[in-house]
């Protein structure tokens, strides 16, 4: 399990959260994009959260430039 929460440049398909998500805790980024699309059923703000990982989380490049 990768220790760092990035998105990656591979595998994206809007902003890259979900497979940032999926790479950070061991799931698929199909899977991790399926249960938001499902969270999206529910009451909440689930949109706002995935707007702010957008912004919070740093571009893999970013990430490896700075180590």
């Amino acid at each position: 399990m990768s220790r760092k929460l990035v998105r990656p440049r591979q595998g994206r398909m809007i902003a890259g959260v979900c497979a940032g998500l999926g790479q950070r805790f061991g799931m698929s980024a199909g899977m991790v994009r399926l249960l938001f699309l499902l969270s999206l059923l529910l009451p909440g703000t689930q949109v706002i959260v995935y707007l702010v990982l957008w912004i919070m989380m740093p571009n893999e490049d970013r990430y490896l430039a700075t180590r």
